[in-house]
């Protein structure tokens, strides 16, 4: 029903989308309090070393929950597997909201390793480009294989992003639905991976986005981005 309904919902520009900084002033979310650990087994989620909350940061970050088709930033970030021909999910939404152009240029651009991305047209979208990003199918391996891929497909677009001139990216929920990565574990790899990114120093990006629809990522991203 959701994607269904897409076509009827407004374009966002990014300006639209409160950053941190202003969601605190809205009372849209709660300034931090305490770090926070996972349920049963205790362990904190992702990279295990709580961040000091910082205004550059929060200036720069935004998190939205809604349909990433319809957001006029200069990319978005595609969940997609590594064919790059289209899914189920937000891979097919953003698909079939393109067009069919975007279809035949994937097909040239012979897939996609897991932990990567590759960058598109955008075609009938209103953002600019589309950045594909192949996450991991989660398999809880202890070594952190799976974070790592993760991660890298979070930092990977954002090089794509700033080498192609993109200065506000959206990301979807990389990973979190049927390839089962848990919604905490995920967003905490996505926020530090961006963080540390955009501390060093080279990166052109004015605005990261997280969008969730879900409510499980909903949830997490609005418990860890404080």
């Amino acid at each position: 029903m959701f994607w269904k309904q897409a076509a009827k919902m407004t374009i966002k520009q990014a300006a639209d989308i409160p950053t941190i900084s202003l969601a605190y002033k809205l009372g849209k979310l709660a300034p931090p309090s305490a770090p926070t650990t996972t349920g049963s087994a205790g362990r904190q989620p992702g990279p295990s070393t709580p961040q000091e909350p910082s205004k550059k940061f929060n200036d720069r970050i935004a998190l939205y929950r809604g349909d990433i088709t319809t957001l006029a930033v200069d990319a978005i970030v595609n969940a997609a597997n590594k064919s790059l021909l289209g899914g189920g999910g937000v891979d097919g939404a953003i698909h079939r909201a393109a067009g069919r152009g975007l279809l035949e240029e994937c097909r040239t651009l012979d897939g996609c390793p897991t932990g990567s991305a590759k960058i598109t047209d955008a075609y009938d979208l209103p953002c600019r480009k589309v950045i594909h990003a192949v996450g991991p199918i989660y398999d809880g391996d202890p070594h952190g294989k799976s974070e790592r891929a993760l991660s890298g497909c979070y930092r990977r677009s954002l090089e794509l992003a700033c080498a192609n001139d993109c200065r506000t990216i959206a990301f979807s929920a990389i990973s979190t639905g049927v390839y089962g990565y848990p919604s905490k574990w995920a967003a905490s790899t996505a926020l530090q991976t961006v963080r540390q990114y955009l501390t060093e120093g080279t990166s052109l990006i004015d605005k990261v986005i997280f969008v969730t629809f879900e409510e499980k990522d909903f949830k997490a991203y609005n418990e860890l981005t404080p």
